[in-house]
């Protein structure tokens, strides 16, 4: 397919990313022995910036003045969709499993309706808040690992908590994309992963001078290989370019690929297994989705 076609074919840019994300929760998971997390997060912005660098140049010297001037925004994007989200989520890894994590993030299409609604006041059918009531109740089959009522003792695996957390943080920043500035796609990504490098900084150099440290084996540099190049520059240049093609609400619909590849690729690279609740609570959250698009079109009005 030509580079063209794959820009403007939504779909297929929205599923790649998925498969890149899901990947990174898989190496992150492998890597969570071998790598502090807020090392993790730094560096893979670190190498992600150099690497852009060469073909952002040119827009972002074209584009500087109108990224300085939305610098708050900027920042605020950066720390909601790449440094705060990735610190926490590398962090999280360190306590619950992978597959987890990706079927967790299932949760991000029905908030980034709420964030819609409740920030630009976008219509929302009562069928999508259906929806929305079904995949939060597939969130807590599987966070409560199959126990819902555990939710009134807060039975809740730190990690898996942790992961809601990015899942928040990353449906803010997809609700948020429509008001990012007017550049060239490279340039916004470039200033994105500027703010992330310098916010993981200071607390990349506490956690290093605690004595953790990111030691360069070849493991390590392949893990960062990885993160840096398909989930950094690859999946959020999709992602972003998705959102501009077929909105936010639609583009985050594709989050819900992560589970089918992460749990294969967990499976596969990390012998984790799939257990009963697993597989309750993607039912549940998939059928969320399924309510979400369907159904009479009564609207809620805000």
């Amino acid at each position: 397919m030509r580079v063209g076609r794959l820009w403007n074919t939504g779909w297929l840019l929205l599923s790649l990313a998925s498969l890149f994300w899901a990947g990174n929760a898989v190496v992150g998971r492998g890597a969570s022995e071998l790598i502090p997390p807020i090392g993790l997060a730094f560096w893979r912005w670190v190498l992600a910036t150099i690497a852009l660098l060469p073909l952002a140049w040119p827009h972002v010297k074209r584009d500087w003045p109108v990224l300085v001037k939305a610098w708050p925004l900027v920042a605020l994007l950066a720390f909601l969709g790449l440094a705060g989200f990735n610190a926490i989520f590398y962090t999280a890894l360190h306590s619950t499993t992978a597959i987890n994590s990706v079927l967790l993030q299932s949760a991000t299409p029905p908030l980034i309706l709420l964030f819609s609604f409740f920030l630009f006041r976008e219509r929302v059918g009562l069928n999508q808040i259906a929806g929305l009531v079904v995949a939060i109740a597939g969130v807590i089959e599987i966070v409560t690992e199959g126990r819902p009522l555990s939710v009134l003792q807060l039975r809740l695996n730190i990690g898996d908590a942790l992961v809601l957390v990015c899942v928040a943080f990353y449906a803010l920043y997809s609700a948020l994309l429509r008001k990012k500035p007017a550049v060239h796609p490279l340039s916004f990504l470039f200033g994105t992963f500027v703010a992330s490098v310098v916010m993981l900084l200071p607390p990349y150099v506490l956690e290093h001078l605690s004595g953790e440290v990111v030691e360069p084996t070849p493991p390590v540099l392949l893990a960062l290989g990885y993160v840096a190049l398909f989930p950094s520059i690859l999946a959020y240049l999709f992602f972003n370019r998705g959102v501009e093609l077929m909105g936010a609400n639609r583009a985050g619909q594709f989050v819900h690929l992560m589970p089918g590849f992460g749990a294969l690729l967990s499976v596969m690279f990390l012998g984790e297994a799939l257990r009963p609740f697993h597989g309750v609570g993607m039912a549940l959250i998939l059928g969320g989705i399924v309510l979400s698009s369907m159904g009479p079109k009564k609207v809620v009005e805000p």
